[in-house]
């Protein structure tokens, strides 16, 4: 055979080879599962990724709310989709949690599910009764010594990630509190502030008015650093060097979807999360925008499988 007619064949081959799938997606309307109820941040951070995919792709992308089962209702549905780039899934910390928390899932995390992209990073803050004699995080854990399991720390569930701050809190800090789930941060935030408990980790942007008015007390955020939001309000970290408990947010795919499909939205959604409306909107809350590689997303969620796993056997939680 002559180079000639070798030319030829390859030529006839890239004529007939299907577009790679990049070039042709999305050919018809997206939806991102999300394993939680209407309202929450996971929720509005998928509806403000799906509305900014839409105006840019002119393609329907569509928040698609599956809630129950501590998210593992959701998780199952994306985990076993076709793989196609047209069915994402919504994440958070209890993504990484689940593995360790439930005895047994319907799907294995790490396998059958994707890294795309952490789309933000919001800290939690530390805020009790006013009524505790304790002004700092030092202060606390003194009390808690010379207290052991009298102080009550209230959270949105067992397992959840204001939980597994408390007992990293306690695990760092050397002492025993009692913790006190609710269902929600809502219900639980309510009897803080009747000083049924005595303190909690609260997401910042509706605990902010409970601060300002006085009927609760920040003193430290959850971040590795303070955050702009409320900067006179110092980290855990300052006072238990390491501790990080900050909550996240990100987009997870079906095992197996394409490459080319996983880089093009990454791409886009990066794009997103750093325009400047995005941004100023998720620092004015208390969050900031990440925006980093399925790869290191991927090492990143592997870490934190790791770290919440120890604290949950070393805390010896149990799952309702």
């Amino acid at each position: 055979m002559t180079f000639g007619k070798l030319s030829c064949i390859a030529a006839i081959a890239l004529v007939a080879a299907p577009p790679c799938p990049a070039q042709t997606y999305p050919a018809r309307p997206i939806r991102i599962i999300v394993p939680f109820a209407p309202g929450g941040p996971n929720d509005l951070l998928a509806r403000l990724v799906g509305q900014k995919l839409t105006e840019a792709w002119g393609q329907q992308v569509i928040a698609d709310n599956r809630p129950g089962g501590g998210t593992i209702i959701g998780t199952d549905l994306a985990a076993k989709a076709p793989a196609d780039g047209y069915t994402l899934l919504m994440t958070s910390t209890s993504t990484a949690v689940n593995p360790s928390l439930k005895k047994k899932l319907p799907y294995d995390t790490l396998s059958d599910l994707s890294r795309v992209i952490r789309l933000a990073a919001s800290p939690n803050v530390l805020v009790m009764h006013p009524a505790l004699p304790a002004r700092s995080v030092a202060e606390l854990i003194r009390l808690a010594k010379a207290k052991p399991g009298e102080i009550a720390y209230a959270s949105g569930g067992t397992g959840a990630a204001t939980h597994l701050a408390g007992e990293l809190v306690c695990i760092m800090g050397g002492v025993k509190m009692t913790h006190v789930p609710y269902k929600g941060a809502g219900p639980a935030t309510v009897d803080l502030i009747s000083g049924q408990v005595q303190w909690m980790f609260g997401t910042i942007l509706p605990t902010l008015p409970h601060i300002k008015s006085g009927r609760l007390r920040p003193i430290a955020v959850s971040s590795e650093r303070r955050t702009p939001v409320l900067p006179d309000v110092p980290a855990v970290a300052e006072t238990l060097p390491g501790f990080d408990a900050t909550s996240w947010y990100g987009i997870f795919a079906p095992a197996g979807t394409p490459r080319p499909v996983i880089a093009r939205l990454n791409e886009e959604i990066a794009r997103i999360m750093k325009s400047s409306d995005v941004a100023q909107s998720l620092m004015s809350e208390g969050a900031s925008p990440v925006a980093d590689t399925p790869e290191e997303f991927d090492r990143f969620f592997r870490e934190e499988v790791a770290k919440w796993g120890k604290v949950i056997r070393q805390a010896g939680i149990v799952a309702n």
